[in-house]
């Protein structure tokens, strides 16, 4: 420990208070607006806060600690806009048009206890945007798997219990329904157009991450049209891909452009932690629009279908049949009077049994082979509900076949699909 004298300690507090008194001085001069700089000491004194005098602070082991700070004489919270920059001021203003409309989304499931009786028990949480306001709440529909009860928590603080209106589990989107109270108006967040965005375009995101509501993250698109394939093996065409922080419990909040629209449904992280790593991906609002509006009218999502019996072609198939290609989807059968069999689709003739003893299924062999769908190539299951994920009953869509070993086109009319 070094020593002072007594003459040495008056020296250093005389030098102290010049200095003090010049940088007051100097940031009355320089800071702008006439905003005042002022120099504050606060005293903190087991769990007292009182101000203190602008002198040094006297630190002892007994004693409370004091925090000398630079404060601005200016309301944190205020309506002048020429308190803040242009993008803070674009950021508070989309925040306050849109928080309210952002609801926090928790669920109820039922357990076994030591007993084996079921019993209900705390389930995820997630976010959603209300889209009208009669109660309709757009989310992931992850957020609500296997739920028993869903409860709406709204800005105010009030809970509702809301009923489902539809699941989509292909683009992972599910609509509620809650009823507000009668004479209450709901906040709504309005769709945008994803059709138009850029790389680089500056983006927002409202959620509820750990539980945290109505939180806020700014970032920009870092990539668009991305094939996303989910936990169900389903693959999300077109995904938004956005370095804004989305963690756990923003699932099925908004991304937001600068005017406040919603231009996505945020839906997951690229981690290996289970937090935000800076690469989240959004469902594009357009697909997110044509799915809630066809959740509200019939509870599902009406597709089409090629009306046949499929099977995904593997190696010992191809093998086994001496096909010219492992990729693809087997015609096993093709309905009497169907739609594929008016287009010319063929099915196979000869019936083996593929699969283990347990789960074996007679299949149809020396049938075509899709290759691709509406100009989409096709190597599997996947790739086959994909390319048709848009397309509705009744539309015609271009196939091209392997018979044989030649490469035919077939123009089919889709039927619904069935499951």
């Amino acid at each position: 420990m070094r020593l002072y004298s007594k003459n040495q300690v008056i020296g250093i507090v005389l030098v102290a208070v010049a200095v003090t008194c010049i940088g007051a001085y100097g940031l009355d001069r320089v800071l702008p607006n006439g905003i005042q700089g002022v120099i504050a000491s606060v005293k903190y004194d087991k769990g007292q806060n009182e101000a203190n005098s602008a002198s040094p602070a006297v630190i002892a082991d007994d004693e409370s600690f004091n925090f000398s700070t630079n404060a601005v004489n200016a309301q944190l919270v205020s309506t002048d806009t020429s308190n803040y920059t242009q993008d803070e001021t674009q950021n508070i203003s989309v925040y306050e048009k849109s928080n309210e409309a952002v609801v926090n989304i928790t669920t109820e499931t039922v357990g076994i206890n030591w007993f084996l009786e079921p019993v209900p028990q705390e389930g995820g949480s997630g976010s959603g945007s209300i889209i009208d306001t009669r109660g309709y709440v757009v989310t992931n529909r992850h957020v609500i798997a296997d739920a028993t009860k869903i409860f709406i928590s709204l800005s105010d603080g009030s809970q509702y219990e809301s009923s489902i209106v539809g699941v989509d589990a292909e683009n992972d989107i599910a609509v509620l329904k809650f009823e507000p109270p009668k004479g209450s108006l709901l906040k709504t967040i309005p769709f945008g157009d994803s059709s138009n965005l850029k790389v680089g375009q500056k983006v927002l995101a409202i959620g509820n991450p750990f539980g945290l509501e109505r939180t806020l993250t700014t970032g920009i698109v870092s990539a668009l049209g991305r094939p996303i394939q989910t936990e169900s093996d389903t693959i999300i065409k077109d995904m938004i891909q956005t370095d804004t922080a989305i963690n756990p419990g923003n699932s099925g909040g908004p991304l937001l452009d600068t005017q406040g629209r919603m231009i996505g449904i945020n839906t997951m992280i690229y981690s290996t932690s289970g937090s935000s790593a800076g690469i989240g991906f959004s469902i594009p609002v357009n697909t997110a629009k044509r799915v809630v509006s066809e959740l509200i009218q019939y509870g599902k999502v009406r597709r089409g279908s090629i009306d046949a019996e499929i099977v995904q072609l593997t190696a010992s198939i191809a093998n086994y049949a001496r096909l010219s290609t492992d990729k693809g989807l087997l015609v096993s059968r093709v309905g009497s009077g169907s739609n594929a069999e008016k287009a010319g689709l063929r099915g196979g003739t000869d019936a083996v049994r593929y699969g283990s003893s347990r789960n074996s299924t007679v299949i149809y062999l020396g049938g075509d082979v899709i290759t691709s769908i509406a100009g989409q190539k096709v190597e599997s299951l996947t790739d086959y509900y994909s390319s048709l994920e848009s397309r509705k009953p009744g539309e015609t869509v271009e196939i091209t076949v392997l018979r044989g070993k030649q490469q035919i086109a077939i123009k089919l009319t889709l039927a619904e699909r069935t499951n």
